[in-house]
């Protein structure tokens, strides 16, 4: 889910890399892969208690590099936001939930460091794509991960997802049965089972020609928050494939930059 992203990481090569600073592999664990990425505007110092996005990109939970995703950093500090790109252990080194701790111990890391670097750590958002957007969800969702280290989904401002996996059962494919373990435990990962109506608010951005992951993912999962009451907001793409939901926020290919618009405007909204 989202291997088909290889092609995007050539947009790197030609988005402008004049308007950030980027401080590189901070490690938030002791893994070689619980390493992060912090890019901060340039103008982060003029601006007070700066929020914060961390994203987490997708790879089918085996795959991805965060020096692969500049261009989405790129597009968010250019908004004005903080943006941090952490790596996380894949399959086969781990399988579920292993990643989704690593993404709750960077968003820690991220919590209790990021004034260091003109944020706040009472403005964080949670985001990605595809895999990484699963992950967000479970951030937000099931409150055990972020337990860990005595912080709940209310620690965080929002979560933004764009074309993710959120209720994908049942699994086809044999790698994704073992990623995500014996058959009568694999519902603990599926991110619409944990909805109760008290998650921050959410932002879930899905393309309607998306072959790789199904649109009803985001349109089930929106209704269910919607069935408890809860905050989200569904935004519909027409013709926008998976790797378009997260290609178009390159400058190149940003056009009006409605993808990125929908993201700011959540953001600054909450």
């Amino acid at each position: 889910m989202v291997s088909a992203c290889t092609p995007i990481t050539v947009l790197n090569a030609v988005i402008p890399d004049n308007g950030y600073q980027r401080i590189a592999d901070i490690g938030y664990g002791a893994h070689d892969r619980q390493k992060l990425d912090i890019y901060l505007p340039l103008d982060v110092a003029k601006n007070t208690a700066s929020k914060t996005i961390v994203f987490f990109y997708g790879g089918s939970w085996e795959s991805g590099r965060k020096e692969d995703y500049k261009f989405v950093a790129e597009a968010l500090s250019s908004a004005g936001f903080i943006v941090v790109l952490p790596d996380y252990r894949v399959y086969p080194d781990v399988i579920f939930p292993d990643f989704v701790d690593d993404a709750a111990r960077a968003v820690d890391w991220v919590k209790t460091n990021i004034s260091k670097h003109g944020g706040d750590g009472n403005q964080v958002f949670v985001a990605g794509h595809s895999a990484g957007a699963h992950i967000a969800a479970l951030l937000v969702l099931d409150k055990r991960y972020l337990a860990h280290y005595a912080l709940g989904p209310g620690d965080l401002r929002g979560m933004i997802g764009l074309a993710g996996p959120y209720d994908f059962l049942p699994l086809k494919s044999d790698t994704l049965k073992t990623i995500f373990g014996p058959e009568h435990q694999r519902w603990q990962s599926q991110p619409i089972h944990f909805v109760d109506g008290n998650s921050p608010p959410m932002l879930l951005l899905v393309g309607n020609n998306d072959l790789t992951v199904w649109p009803k993912n985001s349109r089930n999962l929106a209704a269910k928050i919607q069935e408890k009451k809860g905050k989200v907001e569904l935004v519909e793409f027409d013709g926008y494939g998976h790797v378009a939901m997260v290609s178009k926020l390159a400058k190149p290919l940003r056009g009006e930059g409605r993808l990125l618009n929908e993201i700011v405007t959540f953001i600054q909204q909450h």
